[in-house]
């Protein structure tokens, strides 16, 4: 497991002040009857006034020491499995911030939290501004029925949860996930941004999208 768990590191900042921090929480994946140990990046995207938590995973408290004093505008899913959403009640419940997931992910929700729903749903196209930062939602099943990617064009990144890393596309070998939907994913909607665009993954190191695109079989 990761030395750096519940550190928030900076890796941008807009000219209008909103940075982009990782934090790093460790816990269990679980599905399909297996269990494994994962770290996971939670992404906090905000100002000193208001923030977005991007992947509330495995660890509220360190996430929420954080934000700190902040606004929570939302806790942003970019899909539903276990790992990335364990946190998210816990940080609704501490701030008051509304559960966004794209509605596809329904099912895989309902697998850790059974007869309820997230309180928004996210939707392809749609823009969610925060300070001079907006971020794109792009639908990018494959991974899991529901994924979407943030991309925040004026900092040159985008959020990928599991849909892209470093070294390739996210794991399609399990319930609720598809190969040739998730290469068809990235090829439709990640690989046509500009190729220096910085990819922050939901587990791991980051990459770029010309660097993935050199590498892959997503023609």
């Amino acid at each position: 497991m990761s030395s750096e768990a519940g550190r928030a590191e900076v890796v941008a900042t807009s000219p209008g002040g909103v940075r982009v921090e990782r934090v790093i929480t460790s816990g269990i994946f679980a599905l399909d009857g297996g269990e494994w140990e994962v770290d996971n990046n939670v992404w906090i995207v905000g100002d000193d006034a208001e923030c977005f938590v991007i992947d509330a995973g495995h660890d509220a408290a360190a996430i929420l020491a954080a934000v700190g004093d902040r606004s929570v505008r939302a806790v942003l899913c970019t899909h539903a499995h276990n790992d990335h959403i364990t946190a998210a009640p816990a940080v609704r419940e501490a701030t008051g911030a509304p559960i966004a997931l794209h509605p596809a992910d329904q099912v895989l929700w309902e697998l850790t939290y059974p007869g309820t729903e997230p309180d928004e749903q996210l939707a392809d196209g749609e823009s969610l501004s925060i300070g001079d930062v907006e971020l794109e939602v792009l639908h990018t099943p494959g991974h899991a029925p529901g994924a979407v990617c943030l991309y925040a064009a004026s900092l040159g990144l985008v959020f990928t949860g599991d849909t892209l890393f470093q070294g390739g596309p996210g794991a399609t070998g399990r319930s609720y996930s598809d190969k040739p939907t998730i290469l068809a994913s990235i090829r439709d909607s990640l690989l046509v941004l500009p190729p220096e665009t910085v990819v922050l993954t939901g587990h791991g190191d980051s990459s770029t999208i010309g660097a993935e695109a050199t590498g892959s079989d997503f023609a």
